[in-house]
C-alpha cells in the first residue's frame, strides 16, 4: 500500500513527467530511468502508516465511482472536467502525506518538488562518483613548449594569407 501511495502521488508523478521519455504525447515509464532513479524518502513508521492510510482512501474513493455505480474506466474517472470531489480530496491528502515524508514544509508546485528531488538525487548519488578524475597510467609526460597531440593525425601546415 505504501508503494502504491508513493507511485500515485504528485511527488512521483512530477518526477516521472520530468525524466520519462515520450512517444508522441504518451509518457514512456521505464524502470531503469524513472523508477530506479526516483529518490525514495526514508519515512518514519508513522509517516509510512499515514501514506498507507491515504492510499487506501484513494482506492476507496475510486471504488465508490467505478462500475456498477458510476464511471466506466479510470480514464473516465480521472477526466479533469468530471473527477469526483471526494477522489480529488483523497489525492490531495495522499500528496500531503507523501510530501511530509520528504520535509515538513509544504511544496507549492510541481517545479518545487522536482527541484527538491534533483537535489536529493544528487546527494544520494554523490558517494558513487570518484572524488577526483583518475589519470591513466602510461608513459610519463615529457615537458614541451608544443601542445601535446593525441593519435596519429598529421599536423597540417598553417594557412598562408
Amino acid at each position: 500500500m505504501y508503494h502504491f501511495g508513493m507511485l500515485s502521488s504528485a511527488m512521483h508523478n512530477s518526477w516521472m513527467r520530468t525524466v520519462a521519455g515520450r512517444m508522441k504525447s504518451d509518457f514512456q515509464y521505464s524502470n531503469n530511468i524513472v523508477y530506479n532513479n526516483f529518490p525514495w524518502p526514508s519515512p518514519t513508521p508513522a509517516q509510512r502508516a499515514r501514506v498507507e492510510e491515504k492510499a487506501r482512501a484513494v482506492l476507496a474513493a475510486r471504488e465508490r465511482h467505478l462500475p456498477p455505480r458510476g464511471m466506466n474506466t479510470l480514464a473516465d474517472l480521472y477526466d479533469p472536467l468530471t473527477i469526483p470531489t471526494d477522489l480529488t480530496r483523497a489525492h490531495t491528502e495522499l500528496d500531503r502525506a507523501v510530501d511530509r515524508c520528504y520535509r515538513t514544509d509544504a511544496f507549492h508546485s510541481d517545479r518545487e518538488r522536482v527541484e527538491f528531488l534533483f537535489r536529493l538525487f544528487e546527494q544520494l548519488t554523490a558517494p558513487l562518483l570518484p572524488a577526483a578524475p583518475r589519470r591513466r597510467a602510461g608513459r610519463p609526460r615529457i615537458a614541451s613548449s608544443q601542445p601535446r597531440r593525441r593519435g596519429r593525425t598529421p599536423r597540417l601546415p598553417a594557412a598562408e594569407h
